[in-house]
């Protein structure tokens, strides 16, 4: 299967080390890439009331910038097509979806993260992450590189299911042939809480059913210290954050917890969006285990 990468495209250097990083990832699966172009991302369309005129006036005013991107597509080891839009808005969202089926979408960030990241990349990650899709961040300490040779993912006891959003990059991950981890940060040690983490992973259909993964609990006071203590330690180049509504990873899609994640991370941050699916019995987990 081809991946496409949808990447947040500028001239900054935010943004050529996201389109570094994506193109690294689609030139060793064989995927393809798309630059994007946005002057701004927003709730509301800005030209709802001054008429299209005005915003094919400000495209035009892109053409410089249109054909030094198309300049620099060719240049990518990746096929690469470029689009240029005035504005990223939510009803835009879904129709990228379906004309280029994105696994996922990819934004560079500068440090020292979110709070001081452009106001661009700040509000499409906002947009991104409200829309439930998929985002791959790429923080100012990571280098391109090839395919993730060792992921880290977060979890908690919780079941989970994929959102639909997430199936691309989901085959994605199955595709890296990397190493797997899944960490689940306490205060205190749990290793039953540690167990039903685990199998929250395996039951999700996030992994590949035959994958080898390790398991590994984390004693630390808070979620991002632990975390990437624990990337360290496994020397992960690649850390999966699964976005859901409620329970100890909702805290981490709180913006000062997110931020401290992206901020101290070296490495790119997956957020991925799942679902909430019922809790799986403990004593199923044991029956498994036994026949």
């Amino acid at each position: 299967m081809a991946f496409t990468f949808l990447v947040l495209a500028s001239f900054y250097p935010a943004g050529q080390r996201a389109l570094r990083y994506a193109d690294a990832l689609a030139s060793a699966q064989g995927g393809q890439l798309l630059l994007l172009h946005a002057h701004r991302a927003s709730l509301y369309d800005p030209y709802m009331f001054a008429g299209e005129a005005w915003r094919r006036q400000e495209l035009a005013q892109d053409a410089d910038a249109a054909a030094l991107l198309r300049q620099l597509a060719g240049q990518l080891r990746a096929p690469a097509t470029v689009e240029l839009v005035t504005d990223l808005l939510p009803a835009m969202l879904p129709a990228l979806t379906q004309r280029y089926a994105p696994a996922l979408f990819v934004l560079g960030l500068p440090a020292p993260g979110l709070a001081d990241a452009g106001p661009l990349s700040t509000a499409a990650l906002e947009l991104l992450r409200a829309a439930q899709f998929p985002v791959l961040l790429v923080p100012e300490a990571a280098a391109a590189a090839d395919l993730p040779q060792r992921v880290l993912i977060a979890a908690d006891p919780e079941a989970f299911g994929l959102a639909p959003t997430s199936e691309a990059a989901t085959g994605l991950l199955q595709s890296l042939g990397a190493d797997f981890t899944v960490a689940y940060v306490s205060a205190v040690e749990d290793d039953a809480g540690c167990a039903r983490a685990l199998r929250a992973v395996q039951d999700s259909g996030l992994l590949a059913p035959a994958a080898a993964v390790e398991l590994r609990g984390c004693l630390a006071p808070d979620a991002p210290t632990g975390l990437l203590s624990a990337a360290a330690q496994v020397g992960a180049d690649l850390l999966v954050l699964l976005a859901r509504s409620r329970s100890y990873l909702g805290e981490l899609f709180h913006r000062s917890v997110t931020a401290a994640v992206v901020e101290r991370s070296p490495v790119p941050v997956l957020l991925l969006p799942v679902v909430e699916a019922d809790a799986v019995p403990l004593a199923a987990d044991f029956d498994r285990s036994t026949a």
